[in-house]
């Protein structure tokens, strides 16, 4: 049997709600049990103990357990749904980190750019918040040393919010049967301190690179036929737009961001911006989503705004 650690912020809000989930089920089994034990003793054939009616009634027995049982379960579930939002929160500041699993691997894409497959570094201390996908079906994202668990789906974006507390190596599994080679869906959280995940990210592949792979696939998928300067069809410049806000049809406004280029990419039909008709195809089947995180990294970084 593997001893865990607690190497995450949630380890030990986790274990916390799980002891109490644990203490709470075991007084009501032992009531249960004890009441049985007690009744069967007491009430046995040829007791004197009284039959005699109880001296309240029966329905306020029964609304009294059903009242206490019901108010127990609501405790329970508004902890655990507390600890659920604050682990797919996706405001305040975060080192976003891009997650796609696949058949039969986990594909990391680091904030500047870096790829690492089966690998996750995070830095300590440091509030990390995880965009994960799937390309093909469902896996499920789990490192037990942090006490965290998320499925993953395809053709949904799934968050997954955490700040490790321990510097360390820790096993991460797919724990949702996802294939033949579903055994070997493994690999490995790695949390360095600050200074030497900095060090490792400098020695990420040169940016350039990764902006003219980004590039090649906004080509090949024709998404400069209509985007780039010059072009007849009437579609929103993407010069200075990244990070800019920007008008939409419905008179609201939004940021665009990574969500906002994965919608736009993939469900146009819900992003009008204000002044452009609803022409865009939706690219959803077309564009595998290895590909559609380099074109959004490549956007990211390359057509900011100032």
């Amino acid at each position: 049997m593997i001893a865990l650690i607690e190497a995450s912020n949630r380890a030990a809000q986790v274990d916390r709600l799980a002891a109490w989930l644990l203490a709470a089920s075991g007084f009501v089994v032992l009531l249960v049990f004890g009441l049985i034990v007690i009744f069967a003793v007491r009430y046995r054939r040829g007791s004197k103990a009284s039959r005699a009616p109880l001296p309240i009634a029966e329905w306020k027995v029964e609304a009294g357990w059903i009242a206490g049982t019901t108010l127990g379960f609501l405790a329970f579930f508004f902890f655990g749904a507390r600890l659920f939002v604050a682990m797919e929160d996706a405001s305040g500041p975060a080192d976003e980190i891009r997650v796609v699993g696949r058949q039969w691997m986990w594909d990391v894409r680091q904030p500047n750019g870096r790829r690492e497959f089966d690998t996750l570094h995070v830095p300590l201390g440091t509030r990390v918040r995880l965009r994960m996908t799937s390309e093909d079906v469902i896996h499920s994202f789990f490192v037990p040393d942090f006490r965290l668990k998320q499925d993953v789906i395809p053709g949904k974006e799934v968050l997954l919010v955490f700040t490790a507390t321990r510097t360390g190596r820790f096993p991460l599994f797919c724990t949702e049967y996802c294939g033949s080679k579903h055994a070997q869906m493994k690999g490995e959280v790695i949390v360095q301190r600050p200074e030497d995940y900095a060090r490792w990210m400098a020695n990420a592949q040169p940016p350039a690179e990764v902006l003219a792979h980004g590039h090649n696939l906004f080509l090949h998928y024709g998404c400069s036929g209509c985007h780039d300067r010059g072009s007849i069809v009437h579609a929103p410049s993407l010069e200075g737009l990244y990070g800019a806000t920007v008008p939409m049809a419905d008179g609201t406004f939004r940021r665009v961001d990574a969500t906002y280029l994965r919608d736009c990419i993939l469900n146009p039909e819900t992003v009008r911006p204000a002044g452009y008709p609803p022409v865009m195809p939706s690219f959803r089947g077309v564009v595998p989503e290895s590909d559609l995180t380099e074109i959004i990294a490549y956007l990211e970084g390359s057509v900011a705004a100032p």
